[in-house]
């Protein structure tokens, strides 16, 4: 990928940072933190890697993507909608009564979610389902699931890692947040399972460790998966909770918290001068 493209990404990236925050704001409530540690990955994937078409989207040969970690509708919705996927005005209605911008993913009622998760653990199953059924159908399409590190405690995750690897499903991609800190604490301080590549690796998993942050390398751990045959691959994706915000970076409180009004005013401030810079800089 060119360096001009690059920086087109950075910025749908932070576009995503704010358009998620403008969302939090209205209504109120959402998950802040968990978000935009996904921000290149989901700017990277929608807009970049993944083979989707915003105006059929039920089209049958589609990639697809679970959102595992299914809290996580402030990076979801926003991307779906600066993909054209419905129209970004509609993003006034998250979490609100008589909307269906539901606090966790919704399918019935929002173009382009794949499926409605939030049960953490289940959503990873469904994905492995869905590209079994690609197999059996012969179809082409990639399975992409984004899964949280503090998902991975859940003891499903693994029953459908195992069977991922068994079924030789070559055709998923999990891609793991790790931005190691959950709802309560550090993922080390409230359950330290170690180093998720070892995991992942002994169950069968073509393993990819990145910085999660870096469109480049983003890209290039999607790429790689592409011709791995015989495996599925997990990309764990070093990142930072809260990415964009200095008070909110790592801090597990910001979880999903929701700011007063003079820290939304500066968490806005910071992620529009960022925003800035990166024009400067790329022009």
């Amino acid at each position: 990928m060119d360096s001009e493209r690059t920086s087109e990404l950075q910025l749908i990236a932070q576009d995503l940072r704010i358009l998620g925050l403008e969302m939090v704001r209205e209504a109120k409530s959402g998950h802040i933190g968990g978000a935009f540690s996904l921000s290149e990955i989901m700017a990277t994937l929608y807009f970049e890697k993944m083979n989707i078409d915003p105006g059929r989207p039920d089209w049958e040969d589609r990639d697809r993507l679970v959102m595992s970690k299914g809290h996580a509708t402030v990076a979801l919705y926003p991307t779906l909608a600066k993909r054209g996927f419905f129209p970004i005005d509609r993003l006034k209605q998250f979490r609100k009564i008589g909307g269906h911008l539901s606090g966790h993913a919704e399918m019935n009622y929002v173009a382009g979610v794949d499926m409605s998760t939030g049960s953490l653990g289940q959503g990873f199953s469904v994905a492995v389902g869905m590209a079994l059924g690609a197999k059996m159908a012969h179809k082409k399409f990639r399975v992409f699931a984004i899964l949280g590190d503090g998902e991975i405690q859940e003891g499903q995750i693994w029953e459908a890692a195992m069977f991922a690897a068994a079924a030789s499903l070559d055709n998923l991609v999990a891609i793991l947040d790790y931005n190691k800190v959950q709802l309560d604490g550090t993922v080390a301080e409230v359950q330290n399972s170690g180093p998720p590549q070892d995991k992942f690796a002994g169950f069968g998993f073509n393993v990819i460790t990145i910085d999660g942050h870096s469109i480049q390398e983003i890209a290039d751990a999607i790429d790689a998966a592409a011709i791995c045959i015989g495996k599925p691959t997990i990309i764990i994706a070093n990142t930072v909770k809260g990415k964009g915000v200095s008070f909110m970076e790592g801090k597990s409180a910001w979880h999903g918290k929701t700011p007063s009004d003079e820290l939304f005013d500066l968490a806005f401030a910071e992620l529009k001068e960022q925003r800035t810079k990166l024009e400067a800089i790329h022009g």
